[in-house]
């Protein structure tokens, strides 16, 4: 994130307090992290769900039911499935683009407004799908409010925040993606067990709840002082609100470094090609390499698939999806002990830890399966608990880590001229790779096997030493070991070098 003295890393000294609007503003902007996370979530659940499988994806439901020569892996194969998995992905990487103007142009709130709205249209047709084209264009329409919501809710809420408070206040984002996908999971093992088999109905229409709740907050909230300044020059308005948010009348200091910054950020008439210079190379290199990361974690074998994962181990259909939210559970408590922590003790610390946590687990799960599950049969009752022991140690990781720090750093590094271009980047990045990963998996869990696991492993692996050797630390103070760090990977000592 931009700090507001143009120095890498000092401390601003801005006065205020953390406020019941900014925080009410932070937590329902972060209602787009829930419908992110429930759409992550609820697709791996109603995939596993049989009446599901039968009405939409009836040679998938044969294979599992009647083949007993195919393979364990190769079960859930299906080109098709998987489309109705990364279809959100691939819709919501076009939208963040066209998400990068609005959000630039007509404030953070628009774009927010524009998500609310797309993903009450998608969740509607999900609902009341009756054939295969219905439900994709269902999820379309919610990744094209994914594309919009995922832009402007992390730069929203940085904008919200008092720098001090920033890393804590953006993993409310985070937070509301485990949530979500928690919630996922506990809708889709009661839906499950509803009579008459159309609970995946309201499993795919939910998302409709959190939808409401961010449209709603993004008519009646306050846009950010920054956008209002940047968009409207309304200065007055914005040093209103800035009282607002800050809980105290003496924010002329913090006004006029955002005065400030806006005049560099118009000034920028092509803020993507403005991001390809030199002096931004670092901002585009994490900007594209932090969500990459993020996704080669293996998270999305876990998010989209774990009641699948688990039936493809021998469990019925709904221990796979209770193992999901005991899953889930889990995720959510660590990111929560990361958002105590982070501003604390820094960001890098925390990758550090989860990498090896993740790396650990992910090589034992792999062995494990290697030398136990074949082609066919299943593990014992045991073994299947073991897997699910280490899987949870493994997501918990990712709790503390990459899953919310994916989205925080990004955050934290572009200055005002380029932040709606840059935060583009990271979610098309992100977009991207969810759609690769979601759209392969099955396949590449029939290919490969147990062998998966190694494979993200070694992902984890090289991603961890990154951060160790490349990554400064942007927790916001300066040291001599910041510095030095930009100094050794050779982006200079003005790294991340911003106004706010």
């Amino acid at each position: 994130m931009a700090f507001s003295d143009g120095t890498a890393g000092e401390r601003a000294q801005y006065n205020g307090r953390i406020t019941l609007l900014a925080v009410l503003s932070c937590v329902v902007a972060a209602s787009g992290g829930l419908i992110f996370g429930y759409d992550l979530g609820v697709s791996g659940g109603v995939t596993s769900m049989d009446p599901f499988l039968k009405k939409f994806f009836p040679n998938v439901y044969r294979r599992m039911k009647e083949d007993t020569k195919i393979s364990n892996y190769c079960k859930f194969d299906s080109q098709l499935l998987t489309l109705f998995t990364s279809s959100l992905y691939l819709s919501g990487l076009i939208s963040s683009f066209f998400a990068s103007t609005m959000t630039r142009t007509f404030g953070r709130k628009a774009s927010m407004l524009v998500a609310g709205v797309a993903v009450l249209f998608g969740s509607a047709l999900g609902g009341a799908a009756s054939n295969l084209y219905m439900l994709v264009f269902g999820r379309i329409f919610l990744g094209i409010g994914l594309g919009f919501g995922n832009q402007s809710i992390p730069v929203y809420i940085s904008e919200m925040a008092l720098p001090k408070h920033r890393g804590a206040m953006n993993f409310i984002f985070d937070a509301g993606v485990g949530i979500g996908v928690l919630i996922a999971n506990v809708i889709n093992f009661f839906t499950e067990k509803i009579d008459g088999g159309w609970g995946w109905r309201i499993s795919l229409s939910m998302v409709a709840v959190p939808a409401t709740i961010l449209t709603l907050g993004a008519i009646i909230l306050p846009d950010t002082p920054n956008s209002l300044i940047e968009n409207n020059n309304n200065q007055e308005k914005a040093k209103r609100v800035l009282q607002q948010i800050r809980g105290t009348k003496d924010v002329q200091k913090e006004l006029d470094d955002l005065i400030k910054a806006s005049l560099i950020s118009k000034a920028v008439k092509y803020p993507f090609k403005k991001i390809m210079q030199r002096k931004y190379r670092p901002q585009l290199v994490m900007a594209a390499a932090i969500p990459f990361f993020a996704q080669m974690t293996g998270i999305n074998v876990i998010t989209f698939y774990a009641p699948v994962l688990f039936r493809t181990i021998g469990q019925h259909e709904s221990a796979s999806l209770l193992s999901a939210v005991v899953i889930r559970c889990f995720n959510v408590s660590c990111t929560f002990i990361s958002m105590f922590v982070v501003d604390k003790h820094g960001r890098r610390v925390l990758f550090m830890l989860g990498g090896i946590q993740m790396l650990a687990t992910q090589l034992t799960i792999g062995g494990f399966m290697t030398a136990l599950l074949g082609d066919h049969g299943a593990l014992s009752k045991a073994s299947a608990y073991v897997v699910l022991v280490l899987v949870c140690i493994y997501i918990s990781g990712f709790g503390l880590s990459w899953g919310p720090l994916g989205w925080l750093i990004p955050s934290e590094i572009y200055p005002l001229e380029i932040r709606s271009a840059g935060q583009s980047i990271t979610v098309a990045v992100s977009f991207l790779f969810c759609f690769l990963v979601g759209q392969t998996f099955l396949a590449m869990l029939c290919h490969m096997k147990a062998g998966i696991f190694f494979f993200f492993g070694g992902w984890v692996a090289l991603m961890t030493t990154f951060v160790y050797f490349l990554l400064p630390e942007t927790k916001m103070y300066r040291s001599r070991k910041w510095n030095n760090c930009g100094k050794n990977t050779g982006f200079g000592e003005d790294l991340w070098e911003t106004t706010s």
